[in-house]
């Protein structure tokens, strides 16, 4: 349990590393999760879907790092971040509420700009 893999026809495979140290509870519930073929809308410089994962807050956070991958306490939600949302006061993504990052995008993760709406899989990596 080390790396999920986000893939689809048009981006090919993108790898994110799991935030282990940081949150091993929510890593562990997603991996345990996947593969999930996800359906993402966007908001801002942000892609998310509801996932069917319940999940509690652990380190929980707004503002956070492009490229950061989050579980969405409100709205069991998946959500990847690479630029600002529309709640964002800087230049980092900003959740609309508290989300725990599980996971940072290896490489350039503003590859998801392209998309207003992304369909793919979420599975295990190695």
């Amino acid at each position: 349990m080390e790396y999920i893999i986000i893939e689809n026809e048009k981006i090919g495979q993108v790898k994110a590393k799991l935030l282990l140290d940081k949150n091993p509870k929510t890593c562990k519930a997603i991996w345990d999760a996947l593969p999930l073929e996800l359906h993402l809308s966007r908001w801002g410089e942000e892609l998310y879907v509801d996932i069917p994962i319940s999940i509690s807050a652990e380190n929980s956070q707004e503002e956070c790092e492009i490229g950061d991958i989050g579980y969405w306490l409100s709205g069991s939600g998946f959500c990847i971040f690479w630029g600002r949302t529309p709640v964002s006061t800087n230049e980092k993504p900003k959740a609309a509420s508290p989300i725990n990052v599980f996971a940072h995008i290896e490489g350039d993760a503003r590859i998801f700009d392209q998309f207003r709406s992304f369909s793919g899989i979420v599975r295990k990596g190695e």
